[in-house]
């Protein structure tokens, strides 16, 4: 099988557009995720919001942490499943340049 020439595929409108719906993905994820992770020390270091009890002897600390596990399997399962859609449209791209649709 012959090399595949990258910076060709690159050029190509449809490479681009991946690109482009990719990060358009992928980084109000990325900036969710780490506000999110970075608040909780934030909040129970400095203030004493998630002090108060939420019901019982739980405070909003533990409920904040838990939600913290939830929302990473969350983003996980979301970012899974995109990304499968994304390595079919980067399959298709290179089935094409392999039939020699880009010259």
């Amino acid at each position: 099988m012959s090399e595949i020439d990258y910076r060709k595929i690159a050029s190509q409108p449809e490479f681009e557009s991946l690109l482009k719906k990719r990060n358009k993905f992928i980084l109000p994820i990325s900036i969710f995720f780490i506000i999110a992770t970075l608040l909780f020390p934030v909040l129970t270091g400095y203030t004493d919001i998630l002090n108060n009890e939420a019901f019982g002897n739980i405070s909003w600390a533990w409920i904040y942490a838990l939600l913290l596990f939830i929302m990473v399997w969350t983003l996980v399962t979301v970012y899974m499943k995109r990304a499968k859609a994304f390595d079919k449209e980067a399959d298709e791209i290179i089935r094409k340049y392999r039939e020699g649709e880009y010259k």
